[in-house]
């Protein structure tokens, strides 16, 4: 096999499944290549990665060293992409009686979310996330992509127990925005104790559903490393969560004049 072929497909392989290692001598029996010639196919890849800053390709030393991939995804990007959602946000359509706005084909398109769940797990792949976690139902495809992209599990949290489930934990929370007593609960068997998790959820007003899902890490005494959301709404001014990455930000929805006003997060900035 020739060496653009090879690189094609190891290419493929990194890219298709982030964070994992490769041994090199995996690539080097499937190749049928001395591991001095995979080193100079790898070279050229980690190169060209770092010249268009899309990602990074680390070379693991040790018994059980290896090679793997790390989406990166630089702020210029993340401001493209964040503004091209922004945009679909303001189309007047979308507008539904009560101040609502429509965003159920923006999470549910593969496009969109692929995108979002590498900005995800490029700013929150650094404190290792174990387990992407999210509470039912439209916050999944968010974290499904990010838990993808940081090639973990996704964990579930429910509305609801299901007999399916086994053993569950139930809890009680206050949701902010409602201001009323809501509950979630999740399968003792969904998430071993002591592990390091990442919060994701789509839509957020006052985060009585985060800050629910923070204690509920608690209770399995589990470390939340992370938590991130892909809209903020501008009211209620106090949330009942803080610590948070969000990466657009709803300022007003106004019907009568049938228009939206959204923009990135802060922290994202136009280079």
């Amino acid at each position: 096999m020739r060496r653009a072929h090879r690189i094609a497909a190891i290419t493929k392989q990194l890219v298709d499944h982030p964070h994992q290692v490769f041994p090199l001598g995996e690539f080097a029996d499937l190749f049928q290549v001395s591991k001095s010639t995979l080193s100079e196919d790898l070279a050229i890849i980690r190169e060209t990665f770092n010249t268009l800053e899309m990602g990074k390709v680390e070379t693991i030393s040790g018994a059980v060293g290896g090679v793997r991939y790390m989406p990166y995804v630089p702020m210029l990007d993340i401001y493209s992409e964040v503004s091209r959602i922004c945009k679909k946000l303001q189309e007047p359509h979308r507008i539904l009686p009560g101040g609502f706005v429509y965003t159920d084909d923006l999470i549910s398109s593969p496009a969109i979310l692929a995108g979002v769940g590498e900005i995800f797990a490029s700013r929150f792949q650094e404190l290792e996330p174990q387990y992407v976690v999210t509470v039912e139902t439209a916050g999944i495809p968010v974290a499904l992509m990010t838990a993808r992209a940081l090639n973990v599990p996704l964990v579930v949290v429910r509305r609801q127990s299901r007999v399916t489930e086994g053993p569950v934990l139930t809890m009680n929370f206050l949701s902010g925005s409602a201001q009323r007593v809501e509950t979630m609960s999740l399968s003792r068997r969904a998430l071993p104790t002591n592990s390091r998790v990442l919060l994701i959820d789509d839509f957020m007003k006052a985060g009585g559903t985060l800050r629910g899902l923070a204690d509920l890490m608690g209770e399995f005494e589990c470390d939340v490393v992370g938590k991130g959301v892909l809209i903020e709404t501008g009211w209620p001014e106090e949330k009942l969560i803080e610590d948070h990455l969000a990466l657009i930000y709803l300022q007003e929805v106004d019907v009568e004049s049938q228009t939206v006003k959204v923009k990135p997060a802060d922290w994202i900035r136009k280079e």
